[in-house]
């Protein structure tokens, strides 16, 4: 155990350090988002800090990394927006603020694929494509805010050059050997400034991008999203066997929202139909002989999520609160298996041995996200579930790592 954790800290702590560095060295000149929360196809899976995620439109590779425990399996996502990457990623952005309205809904289309083990020890694996519905603040279309910055070191960049131009000229006609250690001097003062200009420039860009995204890290917006997702029972070397049927594996479509109050506080919240076959199990009687054997089924269900989310600080360090209820729509097991079983003649069903996966309908979730800086973020949080009677069953920790890989 030990050990273990003595890795998985190694990993985190890594991985902050080479993105610390990324401060200093990136060279895009814009902010391009709000928030980095968790790939929509960690959302479908569950096995986010807070199953209420928040709203965002990521425009980088992303990967995220998921820990429900100690152990370093491969719980990986990664992230990416095809359309943006095709089209509009440049650092000229005019393609992008001139495009309609409908193009930067499209640019806002990411790709999400992924894998998890779970508690079981099967292998879940997944893809979600979301977009963004509506969003109060664009950063990528605060022309504004970086108007005066290109025009002042345009005009700096040409004084800079007509005044080496004349030193240089200088230079060559002086005769006076007093006059050329300072002229010298002069042109080499003059060439840092010309070549200091790009990043004097991305440096101040930069500066109003944090101020920008700061002000309006709780930015209101509405995102819509389908993810499919597969779970397999392995064997002990991981390889994929059977597939499991149950919430686990189906097909999933949901809303997403977020509105800001004030500048400490955004409020999310989910509506989510996942589409899926369920498996029955149940014991078959002989009515003559009263031997029973065991049967198996499979009906059509469907699971109905609702949530809310409460967050309560700023662009680098929040704390949320939030609830989730579940609730599938054939409701008892003896339900699902009327609608695709029929007892053959001189057998019965005994009604008291129908099972399915229990799905416990209420989740309280506390957590938060720091982060320290504009690439990654380490999302946290502890989730208690409950069931119809609000009985405790179970205590649940969940830890992610979200990197933009820039």
């Amino acid at each position: 155990m030990l050990l273990r954790i003595t890795l998985l800290l190694t990993v985190i702590i890594s991985a902050f350090g080479v993105f610390a560095q990324e401060e200093t060295i990136n060279k895009r000149i814009s902010p391009k988002e709000f928030a980095i929360p968790a790939s929509p196809v960690f959302d479908v899976m569950g096995v986010t800090p807070s199953q209420v995620n928040r709203t965002a439109d990521i425009k980088d590779f992303k990967v995220d990394w998921s820990f429900k425990s100690w152990r370093l399996n491969p719980n990986l996502a990664l992230q990416s927006q095809p359309v943006w990457e095709i089209f509009y990623n440049r650092k000229d952005l005019s393609k992008y603020q001139a495009a309609s309205g409908f193009m930067r809904k499209m640019a806002s289309l990411d790709l999400s694929v992924g894998s998890v083990q779970d508690e079981n020890e099967d292998r879940r694996i997944g893809f979600a494509l979301k977009a963004n519905l509506f969003r109060k603040h664009d950063p990528l279309m605060a022309k504004e805010l970086y108007a005066d910055i290109g025009e002042r070191y345009k005009q700096e960049k040409t004084d800079l050059q007509a005044t080496l131009t004349q030193l240089e000229k200088q230079l060559d006609s002086t005769t006076n050997i007093l006059e050329k250690p300072a002229l010298r001097d002069q042109i080499k003062s003059t060439e840092e400034q010309l070549l200091s200009i790009n990043s004097r420039r991305n440096n101040e860009i930069n500066e109003r991008a944090k101020l920008f995204t700061a002000e309006h890290w709780n930015a209101s917006s509405l995102d819509i999203a389908v993810g499919r997702v597969y779970s397999y029972q392995t064997d002990a070397e991981g390889s994929l066997k059977s597939l499991r049927l149950n919430r686990n594996t189906g097909f999933s479509g949901w809303l997403n929202g977020s509105l800001g109050m004030g500048k400490k506080l955004l409020l999310s919240g989910l509506l989510r139909s996942s589409w899926y076959e369920e498996e029955l199990e149940f014991q078959l009687r002989n009515t003559q002989s009263g031997e029973e054997q065991t049967a198996l089924a499979v009906a059509d269900n469907m699971l109905f999520t609702m949530g809310m989310n409460l967050r309560y600080g700023g662009p680098y360090f929040n704390f949320f609160a939030e609830f989730l209820y579940e609730r599938k729509g054939l409701k008892t097991p003896t339900e699902a298996l009327e609608k695709v079983f029929g007892a053959p003649t001189g057998f019965e069903v005994v009604g008291n041995t129908v099972k399915w996966d229990v799905v416990q309908p209420n989740t309280i979730s506390f957590g938060g996200d720091w982060r320290f800086n504009r690439s990654v973020v380490l999302n946290y949080g502890m989730r208690c579930i409950f069931d119809r009677s609000w009985t405790f069953t179970r205590f649940i920790p969940v830890v992610s790592i979200a990197c933009m890989m820039r």
